[in-house]
C-alpha cells in the first residue's frame, strides 16, 4: 500500500490520506494498476485483495493515530465486486471492531459509474454503511453522468472532482465551468468537494479561489511508501509543536 496527503486548501492542514495499491512484482517489475485490477476483478481475487487493503489501511491508521501523528481520515477504494459484496457492511464493521479505529477516521470511496449501475442496491448498501459512522465519497465526480436527482438521495459526504477536469483547470474554459458547478453544487448539499491531480501552484490557487475544500495531487505530495508516509505525518507533528 502506498498514501498519498490530502490537504485543506485554506489552511494547508492535512486532511487525510488516500490508499493506493501497488504492485512490484519480482520479474516484471512495477505492475500498474490499471493492468492487474481489471484482472482481479475478472478472477475475483479483488474481493481477497480488497479486504486485506481494508484492514491494512485501517490498523495502520490507528498505529500512526495512536502515536498522537495528525491524520483525521484514510480513504478507501472499493471495487463493484466487493460494494456489492452482502456482507461488505459486516465486514467493515468487523475490520472496524478488529482495528480499534473510530468510524468516522474511515472513508469509503465509490467511483460515479459504480453508483449509477444499480442505484436502488447502491442506496441501500450505501446507507447500511452510513449507519455505522463511516464517510462516503464518491471518486472521479464529472465521469459518470450520474442523474443528480438520485445524488441528491445518497447519503455522501464529499465529491472528488476528476483529475480530468483539474489539469487544465487554470486555462481551460470547460474545464473551469465544470469544477465550479461541482463545487456550487456539493457546497448547496453540504457535501465536502476535494480535487484530485493537483499539480501546479496555479491549480491550487484557482480551486481556493472558487472555494474548493481539498486537494490531492503530486503538488502536495506522490504517493508514499508507509515508511515515508510515516515520516511525512511525523515531520508535520513536529513543525506543529515549532
Amino acid at each position: 500500500l502506498h498514501y498519498q496527503p490530502q490537504a485543506e486548501l485554506a489552511t494547508g492542514a492535512i486532511s487525510g490520506m488516500e490508499v493506493l495499491l501497488r504492485w512490484d512484482h519480482r520479474e516484471l517489475g512495477n505492475v500498474p494498476p490499471v493492468e492487474f485490477i481489471p484482472i482481479a476483478e475478472e478472477s475475483g481475487l479483488i474481493i481477497a485483495i480488497g479486504e486485506w487493503v481494508l484492514r491494512t489501511a485501517c490498523r495502520q491508521a490507528q498505529a500512526w493515530r495512536q502515536q498522537g501523528l495528525p491524520l483525521p481520515r484514510i480513504a478507501v477504494n472499493v471495487s463493484g465486486k466487493q460494494f456489492a459484496q452482502r456482507n461488505f457492511q459486516a465486514l467493515i464493521a468487523q475490520v472496524l471492531a478488529e482495528t480499534g479505529l473510530e468510524p468516522q477516521v474511515l472513508e469509503i470511496e465509490i467511483t460515479e459509474s459504480l453508483l449509477m449501475q444499480d442505484a436502488d442496491g447502491a442506496m441501500t448498501i450505501l446507507r447500511q454503511i452510513k449507519a455505522l459512522g463511516v464517510q462516503l465519497t464518491i471518486d472521479d465526480f464529472g465521469t459518470g453522468y450520474s442523474s443528480l436527482s438520485r445524488l441528491k438521495e445518497f447519503p455522501i459526504d464529499g465529491l472528488k472532482i476528476d483529475r480530468s477536469f483539474v489539469r487544465a483547470v487554470d486555462t481551460d474554459l470547460n474545464d473551469q465551468a465544470i469544477a465550479k458547478a461541482i463545487i456550487a453544487m456539493a457546497d448547496s448539499m453540504n457535501m465536502r468537494v476535494i480535487a484530485e491531480g493537483v499539480e501546479t501552484s496555479e491549480q491550487r490557487d484557482w480551486l481556493s479561489a472558487m472555494h474548493c475544500d481539498e486537494m490531492q495531487g503530486y503538488f502536495l505530495s506522490r504517493p508514499l511508501p508507509m515508511a515515508q508516509a510515516e515520516h511525512f505525518l511525523l515531520r508535520l507533528a513536529a513543525s506543529s509543536q515549532d
